[in-house]
C-alpha cells in the first residue's frame, strides 16, 4: 500500500486497501497465533489501522491533494475516531468485568441474583477490531472522492464512521446501567455462602490444574454422582469450566484464594484431591474437615509416591499394591493412612472380546508423555514408539494398530513431538498399503455401505452432541452462563445415550482392519481399551487401568534396566511382556493375543489384577463409599472434640 501511495497508482491502492482489510478480518476470525506474533512485533491492531489511515493521507498528497479540505478533514477524522478507541475499550472492559462473577456455578439455581441476560455478543465480542473497522465508510468516502473529484463523498464517509463508533460507544454505556450488570462480589458471596448452608455438602472434589489436566478431574465426575451424601466440586480455573465434563453434580468455580478461605465449608466432612497441586494449601487449611489424596491414576511412576502426600489425612490407593509403594519409597507416608477402595473409574472397562475368525486382532499403543524429567524411562515414544509401531504393522500375524498417545505429548520435549509426527505418518503409511492390498480392498468394498451408514449416523451424533455439551467460549458472559447452567437429568440421560451412539458408529464407520491415529477426547481410552485385544504403554496408570480387563499387554523398558530389574521397580509390569528399545519382543505379545493357549502370563494377570485393583467384591463404589463413611465419622469425632 505504501509503494502504491508513493506511486502514486490508484487502482492497485484501492485494491490492496481491499485486501489489507480482508486479511485482518479473517485472521480475527479464525483467532490466528500470527495477531500475537504482530503484536509482539509493536504491529497490533491498533497500529495497523492507524497506519492504514496515515498511508491514505500519504496517497492524497501524492495525488496532489494535500492542501485539499479534504485531506484537513480526513485527518480530524481518523485522529477523532483514534481517541475514540480509548472509551470504547475501557466499556468494553467494564461490561467484561463487571459481568463476572466471584464464584461461577453449574448445576446450581441462582435465580434469587436475578441475574439479567448478558449484553449482546455484537457488543462484546472481538469488539476492539469492530470498532476499528468502522473506519471503512471514512477510508471509502475518502478514496471515492480523491477518485471523482466530489467531496462529498468523503464527508459522507466520515460522519458514517463518526456516526456508528458514537452509537457503538452508546449502546455499550446503556448496558452498564442499573439491573444489567452481575450482582456484586459481596452480594454473590453472601449468596452462595447461604446456599452452602442451605445445601450442606459432605464431600468436595477439590481441583486445581492447566487446561490440559481437566482430564484429571473429569475422571472422577462420575464417581461423585454416585457417592453418598451431597456432593461438590470445587474448581479454581475459569479455564477447568470450559473443558469440564457433563455432569448432575453441583459445581463451583473459585478463582480468588481470598474468597475461597472466607467461605462457610464448616459443614463438609471428606475434600478428595485428584492433584498435588500448590493451590490444595487453600483448602486444606480448613480443619474441620478431613482431606484424602485421590489421585488421578495409579501407577509406578514416581508422581504416584510424591512425598507431598503427607500433608493429606488419608492418601486412597487402588489396592495393595499402592501401599507397598509408599512403603518401598519411604517418603513418609504412614501406613496407618493409606486405605484401599479400588477404582470406581474402571466399571466401564470390558475383558476379552468375542472376535469372529476372519478378524484381525487390535492392538492398541498408547505411549505416556515425557514428563517434567529428564529420565529415558518416562516414555517410550522417543527410543522405542517408531519400532514399536513398525513391527506391529510388519508382524506376520497381521494385526490392526490404534496408537491413541498422551495429550500432553511433546509439550515439553520437542523431540516428543516429532517422534509423534513420525509415528503418524508411519501409520499412514502402513495405512495406504493395506489399503491398496486385494484382501483388504476387496474387504472394504464389501463393507462399504455399512460404513457409510455409520458415518451419516456419526456425523448426526456429533451434532446432536455438540448441541446438548455446548460451551460458550473463554470470553463469554459468566454470569449468564452460570444462571442458565442447571441441572437436567434428562438432558444428563441424554448425553450418555448420544456418546454410546457415537462411540459405537465411530467404531462402526472404518473398517476392523484399518491402521488409526486418536487423539482428543472422543473416543476416551477406556473405549480403544474395549476395541483392543492387547496393548503396549509405558509406566503409568494407562496400564495399571487397562489390567482390570485381563487381556494381554507388553510395556517398554525405556531406561534399559533389564527385565528382572524392571519387573522389580515396577508392579504393573510383573504380568507384562517387557519391550527393549527396538521392540524384538513384541511377536510374543501378538502370539498370546492370537492365541490365548500361548499366553503364559493369564494366569499372573489376574492375580495382579487383584494386587493392584483390588478385589471385584464389594464393588470399587461401595468400598469408595464406605471410605467415605468412616471418614466423615472420624471428621465428627475430631470436630466434637474440638467443640468440648
Amino acid at each position: 500500500m505504501g509503494a502504491a501511495a508513493l506511486a502514486p497508482h490508484f487502482a492497485l491502492f484501492t485494491v490492496l486497501c481491499a485486501v489489507s482489510y480482508l486479511s485482518d478480518h479473517y485472521l480475527h476470525r479464525r483467532g490466528s497465533p500470527l495477531l500475537g506474533q504482530l503484536g509482539k512485533l509493536r504491529a497490533g491492531l491498533s497500529m495497523r489501522f492507524l497506519v492504514r489511515q496515515l498511508i491514505l493521507v500519504l496517497l492524497l498528497s501524492r495525488m496532489d491533494l494535500a492542501e485539499d479540505p479534504i485531506a484537513y478533514t480526513a485527518i480530524a477524522c481518523f485522529l477523532l475516531f483514534y481517541g475514540l478507541q480509548a472509551p470504547h475499550t475501557a466499556l468494553t472492559t467494564l461490561l467484561r468485568t463487571r459481568r463476572r462473577m466471584p464464584v461461577i456455578t453449574r448445576n446450581i439455581d441462582l435465580s434469587a441474583l436475578r441475574i439479567a441476560d448478558a449484553p449482546r455478543k455484537v457488543l462484546t465480542r472481538r469488539a476492539a477490531e469492530k470498532m476499528q473497522h468502522l473506519d471503512i465508510p471514512a477510508v471509502a468516502g475518502v478514496l471515492a472522492a480523491a477518485e471523482t473529484g466530489e467531496s462529498d463523498y468523503a464527508y459522507a464517509g466520515m460522519a458514517v464512521s463518526l456516526g456508528l463508533a458514537l452509537l457503538y460507544l452508546a449502546a455499550q454505556a446503556w448496558c452498564l446501567r442499573k439491573g444489567r450488570l452481575a450482582p456484586d462480589t459481596d452480594t454473590a458471596l453472601e449468596w452462595f455462602d447461604n446456599w452452602l448452608r442451605g445445601y450442606g455438602p459432605t464431600t468436595v472434589l477439590y481441583f486445581s490444574g492447566s487446561a490440559a489436566s481437566t482430564y484429571q478431574v473429569n475422571m472422577w465426575l462420575e464417581t461423585m454422582e454416585k457417592l453418598e451424601g451431597r456432593p461438590l466440586v470445587i474448581v479454581r480455573e475459569r479455564h477447568t469450566l470450559n473443558d469440564l465434563g457433563s455432569t448432575a453434580v453441583p459445581v463451583a468455580c473459585v478463582p480468588s484464594a481470598v474468597h475461597l478461605m472466607n467461605m462457610d465449608l464448616t459443614m463438609v466432612r471428606v475434600a478428595l484431591y485428584p492433584a498435588n497441586v500448590g493451590k490444595n494449601i487453600h483448602m486444606l487449611r480448613v480443619p474441620t474437615m478431613k482431606h484424602v489424596f485421590i489421585g488421578h491414576g495409579d501407577s509406578d511412576k514416581i508422581a504416584s509416591v510424591n512425598p507431598y502426600s503427607k500433608v493429606y489425612d488419608e492418601v486412597w490407593s487402588a489396592g495393595k499394591a499402592g501401599r507397598d509403594r509408599y512403603e518401598l519409597a519411604g517418603v513418609g507416608v504412614r501406613d496407618d493412612s493409606i486405605v484401599e477402595v479400588g477404582r470406581p473409574q474402571l466399571a466401564p472397562i470390558r475383558g476379552a472380546r468375542h472376535r469372529a475368525p476372519e478378524v484381525i486382532p487390535t492392538v492398541l499403543y498408547a505411549p505416556t508423555w515425557e514428563g517434567w524429567t529428564d529420565d529415558p524411562g518416562n516414555t517410550s515414544i522417543l527410543l522405542a514408539g517408531e519400532n514399536i509401531v513398525r513391527r506391529l504393522v510388519e508382524a506376520p500375524r497381521p494385526v490392526r494398530v490404534l496408537y491413541k498417545p498422551h495429550p500432553f505429548t511433546g509439550t515439553r520435549a520437542p523431540e516428543a513431538g516429532a517422534a509423534h509426527r513420525r509415528i503418524v505418518a508411519l501409520l499412514e503409511e502402513a495405512a495406504g498399503k493395506r489399503a491398496a492390498d486385494p484382501r483388504w480392498s476387496a474387504e472394504q468394498a464389501r463393507c462399504e455401505a455399512g460404513h457409510a451408514q455409520a458415518r451419516a449416523q456419526l456425523a448426526d451424533a456429533e451434532a446432536r452432541l455438540a448441541a446438548l455439551t455446548a460451551r460458550i467460549g473463554r470470553a463469554a458472559d459468566e454470569a449468564q452462563t452460570a444462571r442458565d447452567a442447571l441441572a437436567d437429568p434428562a438432558r444428563e440421560a441424554e448425553i450418555k445415550s448420544v456418546r454410546q451412539e457415537w462411540n459405537d458408529a465411530f467404531w462402526r464407520s472404518f473398517g476392523w482392519w484399518e491402521h488409526r491415529v486418536i487423539t482428543g477426547s472422543r473416543p476416551a481410552l477406556y473405549d480403544c481399551f474395549n476395541e483392543s485385544d492387547g496393548m503396549v504403554s509405558d509406566i503409568s496408570s494407562v496400564v495399571s487401568d487397562f489390567i482390570a480387563s485381563g487381556k494381554p499387554y507388553a510395556v517398554t523398558d525405556s531406561a534399559g534396566l533389564g527385565v528382572v530389574e524392571f519387573r522389580r521397580q515396577n508392579t504393573a509390569v510383573r504380568a507384562a511382556v517387557i519391550l527393549s528399545n527396538e521392540a524384538g519382543e513384541i511377536g510374543v505379545l501378538t502370539d498370546a493375543i492370537a492365541d490365548p493357549s500361548a499366553d503364559p502370563l493369564a494366569g499372573h494377570r489376574a492375580q495382579l489384577k487383584s494386587y493392584l485393583l483390588g478385589p471385584e467384591e464389594p464393588s470399587s463404589i461401595e468400598q469408595f463409599n464406605r471410605a467415605i463413611r468412616e471418614l466423615s465419622a472420624k471428621a465428627e469425632v475430631r470436630n466434637l472434640e474440638r467443640v468440648v
